[in-house]
C-alpha cells in the first residue's frame, strides 16, 4: 500500500458538550468536532444531546462520534448525526466493518504495538487515531507518548492524540507529520467546558507549523 497524501495537518477538537463550544470552534476553523458517546467518560454525552449539537455544525465540518466497545445498536441509532465513527476499544475489525458511516480506530501506544500490522488488520479504516497508553483508561489521559515510535511512512493516515497544547502542537507536527491532530483536555478551561482563546491559540499553532 502506498502512503497517502498528507498536505496540511487537519484539526479536531474531542469531548464537546456545548453549544457554545461547538460554535467556537467552528469559528476557529476546525475540520472536525469530536462528541463522545461512552458513558464511562467525564466529557460524554446522550444521544439526545448529540442530535442537538450536531444540528448545528455547519457543512464541511466532520461531526465524529467516540464510541468504547458499545452496542452496535446504540452506534447505529447515533450515526444518523455523524459523518464519521471513532472506535476507541478493543473493537475487532469486523465489528468496525458493520458500521454504515466511515470509521477511524484509535490505537493506545502501548510498548510492543505492532502499527504496521494494526493498519493492515484495520485496512477498512479512513485512518489511525494514536494517543497515550495507560492502562484500565481508553482515552483522554492528557498524557504524550514517544512520538518517534510512530515511523516516517503511514500505511493509514495518522491522528495523532495524547496530551496536545498549543505549546508543543507545533513540535509535534514538525515531528509526526501527521494527517491531522486531535485535542481534548489541551484546550479546556475545566474538564468538558472548552476556552475559545485556547481553541484558536491551538489551530494558529498548526498553521504556523506547517509554514515553509
Amino acid at each position: 500500500m502506498s502512503e497517502p497524501t498528507i498536505g496540511r495537518t487537519r484539526v479536531k477538537i474531542c469531548g464537546l458538550t456545548r453549544e457554545e463550544d461547538v460554535d467556537a470552534a467552528v469559528a476557529a476553523g476546525v475540520d472536525a468536532l469530536g462528541f463522545v458517546l461512552w458513558p464511562g467518560s467525564q466529557r460524554a454525552i446522550d444521544a439526545g444531546r448529540l442530535a442537538h449539537l450536531a444540528a448545528r455544525v455547519p457543512a464541511f465540518v466532520t461531526r465524529v462520534g467516540l464510541f468504547v466497545d458499545q452496542r452496535p445498536e446504540f452506534i447505529h441509532r447515533c450515526e444518523a448525526y455523524l459523518d464519521l465513527v471513532q472506535y476507541h476499544g478493543d473493537e475487532s475489525p469486523a465489528l468496525c466493518a458493520q458500521t454504515a458511516r466511515p470509521w477511524i480506530k484509535a490505537l493506545r501506544m502501548r510498548d510492543g504495538l505492532d502499527l504496521q500490522a494494526a493498519a493492515q488488520a484495520y485496512d477498512e479504516a479512513r485512518g489511525l487515531l494514536l494517543d497515550a497508553y495507560k492502562p484500565g483508561v481508553p482515552g483522554g489521559t492528557g498524557d504524550t507518548f514517544d512520538w518517534s515510535r510512530i515511523p516516517a511512512t503511514h500505511a493509514k493516515p495518522v491522528i495523532l492524540a495524547g496530551g496536545l497544547t498549543a505549546a508543543n502542537v507545533g513540535e509535534a507536527i514538525r515531528a509526526v507529520r501527521p494527517y491531522a491532530v486531535d485535542v481534548s483536555g489541551g484546550v479546556e478551561r475545566s474538564r468538558g467546558i472548552k476556552d475559545p482563546a485556547r481553541i484558536r491559540a491551538f489551530i494558529d499553532q498548526v498553521f504556523l507549523a506547517q509554514r515553509p
